[in-house]
C-alpha cells in the first residue's frame, strides 16, 4: 500500500522545492535596485539674439498708373510688348495725329489773322492820335479806334492760347510711360476708338506698376506700436518719421528663412477704432523683380536691441499644464525641474528668457524616462547637436 503512494509523495516534494526556489529568486530580484536611466545633458548655449514680432501683409507698388488718353481718336499704333519693363518717357501708344495736326494748322492761321488785325488797329490808332492835335477827327472816332485796337490785342491773346491748346492736343496723341516699371497687357487693339479727356468714361489702355523698390503693408496692434516707439532712438521720436524707422526682414510664403532685408519707413497717422490696429509700411529692394504687387509675405520686426540670451533645444523642454520646465542635473546626478519662461525660436533652439542660468546642466535628451527627484546616469552632449538631430522642417 505504501509502495503505491511513494511516487506521488516524491512528485509533491519536487513541486514544493521548485516553488520555494522560484519564491527565493523573486525576492532576490526585488531586492536588487533598478539601474539609473541614461540621459544626455548639456549646458545652455549663449548667443546674441534679438526679440522680434511677425506680421502677415501684402506687397504694394510705389507707383501704380492707369494709362489713359487725354484726347479722343482712333488708336494708330502700340510700341510695347505686353508685360515688358518700361522706363519713364518710353513711347507706349500713338493716336491718329492727322485731325489734330489739321486743327493746329487752322488755329495758327487764325492767330496770324488776329495779329494782322492788331497791326492795322495799332496803325489806325496812331494816325488818329496825330489828327486829334489838329482837330481833324472827333474824340468819339479816336475812342472807337482805341477800342478796336484793344479788341484786336485780345483776339491775338485768345488765338495764341488756342494754338498752345492745339499743340498740347497734338502732343497728347503720343502716350509715353509716366513712371518706370512693368507694364501690363494692352486693353485696346489698334484701330479702336479711344475716348480721352478728364471724364469718368475715358478708355483704359494699360497699367504700369513700379518694381524697384517695392513696399509692404501690414497692420500692427496698439501695444506693438507703442513698443516700437519706445525702442526707437530718441533722435527719431520727434521727427516726421514718427520714430519707426527700424530694420525689418521678410520672407515669402514658400521660403523658410527671412532673407529679404528692408526697413519700416511709414506708420499711419491714426489707429483704427474698430480693430485697434494701425497700418505700417516697409520698403524693400526688388532689383530682380521677384516681389510683385499683391503678393503675400511675412515680415519680422526687431522689438529690442541685440542681447545675450540662453538657448536650449525644444527636446529639453517639458510641459506641466500651462507651465514649462527643464530638468537640471546637479552634482548628485538627481534630476530637478526648473520652471522657465520661453522666448522665440532662433536657429532651431528655443530662447529661455527666465528661470535658467548659464551653468545649469540640463537634460537635453531622455525626458520621457525620468521624473522629479530621480537619480540619472548623465552623459555629456552638445545642445547644438541635439537641436540639429531633432529639428524638423514645417511646410504649409
Amino acid at each position: 500500500m505504501l509502495d503505491r503512494f511513494a511516487p506521488i509523495a516524491a512528485s509533491l516534494l519536487l513541486l514544493s522545492n521548485c516553488l520555494s526556489a522560484c519564491s527565493e529568486n523573486k525576492s532576490t530580484a526585488e531586492a536588487l535596485p533598478s539601474p539609473a536611466p541614461q540621459v544626455s545633458v548639456a549646458k545652455p548655449i549663449k548667443k546674441i539674439v534679438t526679440d522680434y514680432d511677425e506680421y502677415v501683409g501684402r506687397f504694394v507698388a510705389l507707383d501704380f498708373v492707369e494709362v489713359r488718353a487725354r484726347v479722343s481718336g482712333y488708336l494708330d499704333s502700340i510700341h510695347f510688348v505686353d508685360g515688358q519693363m518700361v522706363k519713364a518717357g518710353d513711347p507706349l501708344f500713338t493716336i491718329d495725329r492727322r485731325p489734330f495736326q489739321a486743327a493746329l494748322d487752322q488755329v495758327k492761321a487764325a492767330a496770324q489773322q488776329a495779329e494782322a488785325n492788331l497791326a492795322f488797329a495799332q496803325s489806325d490808332l496812331l494816325r488818329g492820335a496825330g489828327l486829334v492835335a489838329g482837330s481833324t477827327i472827333t474824340q468819339q472816332t479816336l475812342d472807337q479806334r482805341t477800342q478796336a485796337k484793344r479788341v484786336a490785342a485780345a483776339a491775338v491773346t485768345a488765338q495764341a492760347a488756342a494754338v498752345r491748346q492745339a499743340e498740347l492736343d497734338l502732343q497728347f496723341t503720343e502716350l509715353t510711360a509716366p513712371v518706370a516699371g512693368r507694364i501690363g497687357d494692352r486693353r485696346v487693339s489698334v484701330g479702336n476708338l479711344v475716348t480721352g479727356g478728364t471724364a469718368g468714361n475715358t478708355t483704359l489702355l494699360a497699367t504700369i506698376v513700379s518694381v524697384d523698390p517695392i513696399r509692404f503693408e501690414f497692420t500692427m496692434d496698439e501695444a506693438s506700436y507703442l513698443r516700437y516707439l519706445r525702442a526707437a532712438p530718441a533722435a527719431q521720436s520727434s521727427g516726421a518719421e514718427r520714430g519707426i524707422i527700424v530694420p525689418a526682414r521678410l520672407k515669402l510664403i514658400d521660403e523658410q528663412d527671412f532673407v529679404h532685408e528692408g526697413r519700416i519707413d511709414f506708420v499711419d497717422n491714426a489707429i483704427d477704432r474698430s480693430s485697434g490696429t494701425i497700418r505700417g509700411r516697409a520698403v524693400f529692394k526688388n532689383a530682380d523683380g521677384k516681389l510683385t504687387q499683391g503678393m503675400f509675405g511675412r515680415i519680422r520686426i526687431a522689438t529690442s536691441a541685440p542681447a545675450e540670451a540662453l538657448l536650449v533645444p525644444d527636446t529639453a523642454i517639458g510641459t506641466e499644464q500651462v507651465r514649462r520646465f527643464v530638468y537640471a542635473v546637479g552634482g548628485d546626478n538627481v534630476a530637478t525641474p526648473k520652471y522657465v519662461t520661453l522666448g522665440p525660436l532662433v536657429d532651431g533652439l528655443r530662447v529661455v528668457s527666465a528661470g535658467l542660468s548659464a551653468d545649469d546642466m540640463i537634460v537635453v535628451n531622455g525626458l520621457m524616462h525620468i521624473a522629479p527627484g530621480v537619480k540619472v546616469a548623465p552623459q555629456q552632449a552638445s545642445a547644438d547637436a541635439s537641436a540639429s538631430k531633432d529639428r524638423t522642417v514645417r511646410t504649409n
